[in-house]
């Protein structure tokens, strides 16, 4: 899945989806039935309004004096790829099945990832 140019939030519930298996016919889902979903172009993923100015992530590490900020700007210049797995992991049910369903999602930040070979040939008839 191309992110160049895609909103944030619509294209993680698509790979979610997938990830979940949602648009096979078997989809049960207390099963991990999904698909590995490579994205590539991180970079270009696009937020609306003014949320890529203002929206903040936020997290504590259980200690005193461990609560974190960073802003949307610095973590897509600096990790581009994690903005999109952050919003996926958020998408999926919190369940056992999370963490496995994340193993299959595959980020990266340019065009050029490893996978290239994997991907199906569409052909026009």
């Amino acid at each position: 899945m191309d992110a160049k140019g895609r909103v944030l939030g619509r294209m993680a519930t698509e790979v979610a989806g997938l990830l979940m298996g949602k648009h096979k016919t078997v989809y049960a889902p207390h099963i991990d039935m999904g698909d590995y979903v490579v994205v590539v172009n991180a970079k270009g993923v696009e937020l609306t309004g003014k949320k890529s100015q203002q929206k903040v992530y936020r997290g504590h590490s259980g200690y005193p004096g461990g609560f974190k900020e960073i802003k949307f700007e610095k973590l897509e210049r600096e990790q581009p790829e994690k903005v999109i797995k952050l919003a996926v992991k958020n998408m999926l049910p919190a369940n056992r099945l999370r963490n496995e369903r994340l193993k299959r999602l595959k980020v990266f930040a340019e065009d050029k990832h490893p996978y290239e070979s994997k991907f199906r040939k569409e052909t026009t008839l």
